[in-house]
């Protein structure tokens, strides 16, 4: 079931959260300052928790317990994480069917080099719109994917 984060999922989003970063963002940005010392589960859940309206836009995969997450801000998707361990269940794909045809989400920004998730999105309907940014502070951009 997909439904709206409350404050008792924190916890769960800050570590699915942290830890698909790291899997999926360490090889593209190489950084482990940022991906172990920067990036840590308990602050993150510690933010959510000291500031609900950071809750307001995502929305959980829950079955028995939350299993993945996507926030969506307007009709942007701004993130979308689901545990590793139940990678390639369809759950990613249905938080994103769930962003398109429930709140009309068409655009979203991915990392350039992360090419698992670019197809991901193109398999999902999604397309490059030509419109490249840079991370601050790095050579890695990302990309414009719209529907």
């Amino acid at each position: 079931m997909i439904r709206h984060a409350q404050a008792t999922d924190a916890s769960r989003i800050a570590e699915i959260s942290i830890f698909a970063k790291r899997m999926n963002y360490r090889s593209i940005f190489n950084d482990d300052k940022v991906s172990f010392g920067e990036m840590q589960v308990y602050p993150l859940a510690k933010e959510y928790l000291d500031e609900p309206d950071k809750l307001q836009g995502i929305w959980v995969y829950d079955d028995e317990f939350v299993k993945g997450f996507i926030n969506i801000s307007g009709q942007e998707i701004v993130e979308l994480y689901v545990d590793s361990f139940f990678a390639g269940q369809g759950i990613g794909g249905a938080l994103l069917d769930f962003a398109v045809n429930q709140h009309g989400c068409d655009r979203l920004w991915v990392l350039e080099d992360n090419k698992g998730a670019v197809r991901f999105y193109e398999k999902h309907g999604f397309r490059n719109s030509g419109q490249r940014k840079q991370e601050e502070g790095t050579d890695v951009y990302s990309i414009e994917l719209i529907r």
